[in-house]
């Protein structure tokens, strides 16, 4: 990782004219919308308060889609240009190249998971790099305000070292220090951002990318992995590809905008056009399919289970679970409502892609309230321009499924509608059988194979305790099955599909 000690890009992208629209001051984190779990379990530990009066206005140059809830018309959900491959080593005095440094030694190190047996040195090259994020100064975050570019940045290095230091945190102590180096400057970036101070898939994916040749500009098969956590080509593909259906989804944003104006029309030469969207948008949704279906083409379920797959979890999905003590946060503002700090710490999802929530909302698929509950959820570890994207669109007066009610009779327009629609939630519901079929593959025949292991060793233990290790078995079982994002994992993707075959429009 090099560093590039010239900041005047930086500087160029916060002086616009005071009449342009991104001259707006950066939204301010007092508007944040995340709140804890209102039934928390042990949890992490302290609250953060923004007693601190907000930081003067600041123009956001971030991106030119800012004023449009940060949808891209090139790359959706993507930032249009590759995120920042690292601070700026100094900024205003503040010596960001600490952080850089202790994040790009980590994955060089390839440290152990505390899960793990892999010896005396590897537990000390572990040990020996927690010390050194003790160690780090407390870089203040006034520097990173200028731009939303630069705190995304902050947020994804530092959310990277959490769950490394997690993660590589023995597991015989109770609960999990973290240290003020850390948690500070954590939790403030996190509070601007209105983002839960933990690894997200924005982090993992959204800006975790570069182009593999720069001049050929972004598109999917132009793409890198910026960090990660064990080097390996799997863990990179497994990025990868959700980031390529991150692309490939852009024209089901463009084609569900062209129907919402179509519906405000609503006439009949409209219905005809949405009938031809609709037809577009499920061609879209299978070319997602089948992108999601290639994870198998360079991404080893072996290698994902256990080795890549444990740095992921947050705090309600960790077995067993220990408080996160996030240290030294009194007397820096953060300890008060009305933001205080999450109590339901989960880690980084595909369930987390606004890309799908906004199918879901456009085509009018309904959840039973418990799978609501979890998608309102993972929503909230979204950006925050995305959950308004969501928000707004879930407000559109307009909807895609009583336009076929409306009108008299049925008529060859209403039928091929309908028929349209039904394509588009067929082709949604595929979608979410292979996703199924990769958690299958990919976590829920592991975690069998783990627990079967487990079993077969206890029972040919000489110890008398075969059957108490083999309940132990099924309960960690059933705790590797919960979903990273905290969800119990098969049941939940279970529910979600059948109520997007729900959905089907009957004619009958």
């Amino acid at each position: 990782m090099e560093f590039d000690d010239d900041d005047s890009n930086i500087d160029n992208i916060t002086t616009l004219p005071s009449s342009h629209f991104l001259s707006l001051p950066r939204p301010s984190s007092s508007s944040l919308s995340w709140t804890p779990n209102p039934n928390p379990p042990p949890t992490p530990s302290h609250a953060p308060n923004p007693s601190h009066a907000p930081p003067p206005p600041i123009v956001d140059t971030s991106t030119l889609a800012a004023h449009d809830f940060d949808v891209d018309p090139r790359t959706g959900f993507m930032p249009p240009h590759p995120p920042l491959p690292h601070l700026p080593p100094s900024l205003q005095g503040e010596h960001y190249a600490e952080w850089e440094t202790t994040l790009r030694v980590a994955c060089e190190s390839r440290l152990q998971l505390a899960v793990d047996t892999q010896g005396e040195d590897a537990e000390r090259r572990s040990e020996e790099w927690r010390g050194r994020v003790g160690k780090l100064p407390i870089l203040s975050i006034t520097p990173l305000l200028k731009s939303e570019v630069l705190l995304r940045r902050g947020h994804h290095v530092l959310a990277w070292i959490l769950h490394f230091y997690i993660h590589t945190y023995p597991l015989h102590t109770p609960s999990i220090p973290i240290p003020p180096p850390l948690t500070i400057p954590l939790l403030q970036i996190s509070h601007e951002l209105q983002l839960p101070p933990v690894l997200t898939y924005s982090d993992d994916v959204l800006y975790n990318w570069g182009l593999v040749t720069p001049e050929e500009g972004v598109g999917k098969d132009n793409l890198r992995v910026l960090t990660s956590f064990t080097g390996t080509p799997s863990e990179s593909h497994f990025y990868l590809t959700s980031a390529r259906i991150e692309l490939i989804g852009v024209r089901a944003l463009e084609v569900m905008q062209s129907m919402l104006d179509e519906l405000f029309v609503g006439d009949e030469i409209a219905v005809r056009r949405i009938t031809r969207y609709l037809g577009e948008l499920g061609e879209v949704i299978g070319e997602m399919e089948r992108e999601l279906r290639g994870i198998g083409e360079g991404c080893v379920p072996e290698v994902f289970y256990n080795q890549i797959r444990p740095w992921f979890r947050g705090f309600d999905s960790i077995h067993p679970q220990r408080p996160w003590v996030f240290q030294g946060i009194d007397g820096i503002g953060l300890d008060a409502p009305p933001n205080p700090l999450p109590t339901h710490l989960s880690g980084p999802s595909a369930g987390q892609s606004s890309l799908i929530h906004a199918l879901d909302i456009f085509l009018g698929i309904r959840h039973a309230e418990g799978e609501e509950e979890v998608l309102r959820k993972m929503r909230a570890y979204m950006p925050r321009h995305h959950r308004r994207f969501l928000a707004h669109l879930k407000e559109s007066t307009r909807s895609l499924r009583g336009l076929e009610g409306e009108g008299e009779g049925e008529g060859e327009g209403k039928k091929m509608l309908v028929e349209a629609y039904n394509q588009a939630v067929g082709a949604l519901r595929k979608l979410r059988d292979a996703h199924f079929g990769i958690v299958a593959r990919y976590i829920i025949g592991p975690a069998a194979s783990a627990s079967a292991a487990n079993s077969s060793a206890a029972a040919t233990s000489a110890d008398g305790n075969a059957a108490v290790t083999s309940a132990d078995d099924a309960n960690g079982l059933r705790s590797r099955l919960k979903g990273t994002g905290g969800t119990d994992l098969a049941r939940f993707l279970k529910s979600v599909r059948d109520d997007t075959r729900e959905a089907v429009i009957s004619r009958e």
